[in-house]
């Protein structure tokens, strides 16, 4: 059985907690060490059990509280040396163990298989988080679906996937042309559309839940990213992250 919940997820932070009862690892600090500890508390989930954080990239609502963490919880940092490299000087952790994307890292009871993936960072990463059997897969800030994620999706029992925008609100909206070009890229972020359909097209049989994952605050509602699974919600369990809050613990068998 994992344990997994949303610690945050969002434009203004991001931190992804999958455990058992007894150890964990999180995906991701982009949020303060203080809030990080706050809402894993009011989930009752033990900031004890962390036995290692890995990191996706080096945008700072994945990385920012990083270091802080790392120390306030003696766990060490999984990252690439390229991701560490682009991280600012004084944000950088210090208790660190390098990985190439593609290696397979055991942490505790957890096996941890790493991929690289689209999005506009020197050397992003997803991860698929295995535990006797049972895998969780956390791939946000993704552009487009390389083969190398959907091996690893049509894995998961479980997935944190991005649903970033609606396409309509995005052209619509206030951005800059370049910058709505950047969202939309294979490079940047997977509107709600594309989230669907890697969902549809790679599953795995017996996959139970997708929690849609960095919603953006400007270009998506709620409601418009659970209408683009309507399909899929007799098959699987939808459910939404929040960007204040930690969600729901869900348990994985």
């Amino acid at each position: 059985m994992i344990e997994i919940c949303a610690i945050a997820s969002g434009s203004n932070g991001n931190c992804y907690y999958i455990g058992n009862s007894e150890e964990a690892v999180l995906i991701d600090a982009g949020i303060s060490c203080r809030q990080a500890m706050l809402r894993m508390s009011s989930k009752k989930l033990k900031t004890s059990r962390i036995k290692a954080i890995f990191v996706t990239h080096e945008h700072v609502d994945h990385c920012s509280g990083v270091k802080t963490l790392s120390k306030r919880v003696g766990a060490p940092v999984y990252l690439t040396s390229q991701t560490y490299s682009r991280i600012r000087i004084d944000e950088r952790p210090q208790n660190i163990q390098m990985f190439v994307p593609g290696d397979t890292i055991t942490v505790g009871g957890f096996t941890v298989h790493t991929c690289q993936k689209r999005h506009d960072a020197v050397e992003p990463c997803g991860f698929r988080i295995e535990h006797e059997d049972v895998s969780v897969g956390v791939f946000t800030d993704l552009g487009s679906a390389c083969d190398r994620v959907t091996e690893q999706v049509s894995q998961c029992h479980a997935l944190f996937l991005e649903s970033n925008y609606d396409e309509e609100m995005l052209w619509a909206g206030a951005y800059t042309h370049s910058l709505k070009k950047r969202i939309s890229s294979k490079y940047g972020h997977l509107s709600n559309i594309q989230a669907a359909e890697l969902v549809r097209d790679h599953h795995h049989p017996e996959l139970q839940l997708v929690l849609l994952s960095h919603l953006s605050a400007e270009n998506n509602r709620p409601e418009l990213a659970m209408a683009a699974f309507e399909e899929l919600k007799s098959r699987f369990r939808i459910e939404l992250t929040n960007r204040k809050a930690a969600s729901e613990v869900y348990r994985i068998d």
